[in-house]
């Protein structure tokens, strides 16, 4: 091969392409001589943050990955695998798509749907669930309806499409998302053991395919756009956004689940970000090998593409699978059978480098490790330092913030604002139904509840992240994310497992930024190994900033547990109007880190809300004695907007509602509207209280009375309002609002 020549400065070209001048220096090293133009192309994608994570590998590397039920830990496969028992295994990982979904909110919100269930059933899992984490801008600019339209739009074309329910999810709006939104999307697939596939080139002379859809020139070098901030010429960036087709992927999902289950299939990996270039060298490095790959071989949509262009394109529903060649004939019978395109592109090398050809002309030659983390790409340990606003979060004072005069009044406010409001505008688009195994549309709980096929079993799902707490104190707001799902789990009847993350940060080269990054894997390394649950994986995603700044710190926490029994199964919505309520956990008098306390005082820089690690640890022994020995009929967590908020879910899931006083010990307003955490409200009848009691304080937990429930109304201190007067206010307001012209 005589590499071209680059057409202006080497180091230029390297620049343009996002490459910094000493990742330029170090190609040349590597290859002992001038990279030319596709094969610096590759270089640029593969060593982008989106690909390399170079600046937060060394930090992912302290997080908890192993456990005894752990089958595919973080980095070795396209997903997460935790062992549930009974010969199956659930596998799940969560992934970002912001930059797609700010330029182009339906496709980018569409694909990154169909790109989180690839990695699935790459695995040989079939996907059963898909939650969601959206964050969006400011409620008074109209380019947050057009963005939340559009994306909640192309999740529910590409899932309901797709055969896959939506299940749960958060809707969270803050200013500081106006210009780069958050859409970070979940998939869980169910699997038998010992029918996964790996994401591997094992054996020389094997067979390298490309299945599913054909090559365009949509998403090239998208791996680079999602690799650097928003600015003014964003949407010139319009290519590097692709566009989905779910009835593709459902073929190519049935087609690459028989071919595995037929052990025609040696290895497979789902063709994302970058492309043929990212899959090609990932699963040649990880099996020490090479590969020779025709580009003109590949089926393309548009003419004249060139080498670089189908290198990088990331046009969806595409594959990069190996076989043996006794096995092409089986290979190509399986996917034409479903009408799916099976092109043989290359073989499996033993020389370690990745070879592109186009005809009979070389245009390139990598070795394979010099591309991937955990091989030459580049690592850095970024220079980061504590945010300087910091300093006036550390003058928070509660004794400075005065008491409502009416708390009634504060109450109805509080239904109003969008981020308590009820999501029914944006859920009732997703079909959460199909399949017929999602328990918690019938029976609303803390997480989303699945029933697993053929067992008396189910998955409990959720995600999590108040990024305010976040911005606030990354440790101890990551940490609280943690422990929240993990709760919410536990409300559900189940038992937490494995966590999958979504990392969302700013520009990793701001020092402010890096330490926000820094900290909140720390406060989540902290979490789980508190709570002994393994990382299984996820995704970093930096540069979410715009001229005005960095979004809050978003590390969004996915968690799957497990339900032993459906008998176990529990609900947030009460039972019968002569049970009681009582509140487990300790009894806060802090306001800080609440929705009240940012909007109704409007103050933003205060501490995340209280914590105390002995409690919840405490908890978490006692809900699940309480659940199996059915001490109690419904469980809910505390969690944004406070006790209010909690006891009127409740009711309006039930009917049914209720009547509490506050103690005269507590300011009103930090019992009603405090997020103090490791708080649950459960209901229970009059005569089980003394288990209840015995319970608790066996474990050492504390348990309040807060009062009774009753029929069609709700009665809080002496104000009592009607429950449909409520529930219209609080179902109303996201539809209302967005159906603004």
């Amino acid at each position: 091969m005589n590499p071209t020549s680059l057409p202006l400065s080497d180091v230029t070209v390297a620049n343009k392409l996002g490459l910094l001048p000493e990742e330029f220096d170090k190609i040349c090293q590597i290859l002992g001589r001038t990279p030319n133009f596709t094969e610096l192309s590759v270089y640029s994608v593969m060593w982008s943050e989106h690909c390399s994570y170079k600046n937060s590998i060394l930090w992912l590397k302290k997080l908890p990955k192993t456990g005894a039920r752990v089958l595919a830990a973080a980095g070795e496969e396209n997903a997460g695998l935790i062992d549930i028992g009974k010969g199956q295994a659930v596998c799940f990982k969560i992934e970002s798509h912001n930059h797609p979904s700010a330029i182009e909110p339906f496709q980018g919100a569409a694909t990154g749907v169909g790109g989180i269930h690839r990695d699935i059933f790459t695995m040989g899992a079939r996907p059963i669930a898909t939650l969601n984490s959206l964050r969006l801008g400011d409620t008074e600019n109209p380019k947050t309806r057009r963005l939340l339209r559009g994306i909640v739009a192309g999740i529910s074309h590409y899932g309901n499409a797709f055969g896959v329910p939506t299940v749960g999810g958060e809707l969270y709006f803050d200013p500081c998302y106006t210009t780069n939104p958050l859409v970070n999307v979940m998939s869980v697939g169910i699997v038998e053991n010992g029918l996964t596939a790996s994401a591997t080139a094992v054996g020389k002379g094997h067979s390298v395919f490309i299945v599913g859809a054909a090559t365009g020139k949509d998403g090239i070098h998208g791996a680079t756009f999602a690799s650097g901030d928003l600015d003014e010429s964003s949407e010139e960036k319009l290519p590097s956004v692709q566009v989905g087709d779910p009835f593709t992927e459902k073929l190519l999902l049935e087609a690459t689940l028989e071919a595995i289950a037929a052990g025609v299939i040696a290895g497979i990996q789902d063709m994302g970000a970058a492309g043929i270039t990212c899959s090609s060298a990932e699963m040649s490095a990880k099996a020490n090998a090479g590969m020779i790959l025709h580009l003109d071989k590949v089926p393309l949509r548009e003419t004249n593409m060139k080498p670089f262009e189908i290198l990088l394109s990331e046009s969806q529903e595409r594959m990069l699978v190996i076989t043996k060649p006794e096995n092409e004939a089986g290979l190509l019978k399986i996917f034409l059978k479903w009408g799916i395109h099976c092109a043989k592109i290359g073989e499996v090398t033993d020389t370690g480098n990745v070879e592109y050809f186009m005809g009979n002309e070389k245009v390139g030659e990598i070795p394979a490790q010099s591309l991937v983390l955990g091989g030459d790409a580049p690592v850095y340990e970024r220079t980061y330092t504590p945010p300087a606003y910091l300093k006036e979060i550390e003058k928070y004072s509660e004794d400075s913030i005065p008491v409502p005069t009416s708390i009634a009044e504060v109450a109805e406010f509080m239904l109003t604002l969008p981020n308590l409001a009820n999501k029914k505008w944006v859920t009732e688009q997703y079909d959460s139904m199909v399949g017929a195994a999602t328990m918690s549309t019938r029976l609303p709980s803390d997480a989303a509840i699945l029933l697993l096929p053929d067992t008396d079993r189910a998955l409990a799902l959720t995600t999590d992240c108040n990024a305010r707490h976040v911005w606030s104190n990354p440790r101890k707001g990551t940490l609280l994310a943690v422990v929240e799902a993990a709760r919410n789990i536990l409300c559900a009847g189940g038992e937490p497992l494995g966590v999958t993350n979504c990392l969302n940060f700013g520009n990793p080269y701001n020092p402010e930024v890096y330490w926000q990054f820094t900290e909140s894997i720390l406060g989540m390394k902290e979490a789980c190994e508190k709570l002994h649950l393994p990382v299984t994986g996820g995704n970093v995603s930096f540069y979410n900033q715009s001229p005005e700044g960095p979004v809050f710190p978003s590390p969004v926490i996915g968690m799957v547990g497990l339900i032993e029994s459906i008998n176990h199964v529990m609900g947030l919505g009460f039972k019968s109007p002569e049970d009681h309520l009582w509140l487990l956990g300790p009894v806060t008098h802090d306001l800080a880190g609440s929705e009240y306390l940012t909007a109704w005082h409007k103050i933003t820089h205060c501490p995340p809300p209280y914590f105390d690690w002995e409690a919840e640890l405490a908890l978490h022994k006692c809900l699940p004695r309480l659940i199996q020995e059915k001490v109690i009929h419904s469980a809910h967590d505390v969690a944004d907007g406070g006790l209010w908020l909690c006891l009127l879910e409740s009711a309006f899931a039930s009917g049914l509602g209720w009547k509490v006083t506050s103690p005269e010990t507590i300011r009103p307003d930090a019992f009603w509207f405090g997020e103090g955490a490791g708080r649950i409200v459960v209901s229970l009848a009059p005569e089980a209280t003394d288990k209840l009691t015995e319970i608790c304080q066996q474990i050492g937990v504390n348990a309040l009375y807060l009062g009774t429930l009753q029929e069609k109304s709700v009665q809080l201190n002496t104000h009592t309002w009607s429950l449909d007067q409520l529930r219209s206010v609080w179902e109303n307001q996201l539809g209302d609002w967005l159906n603004q012209i």
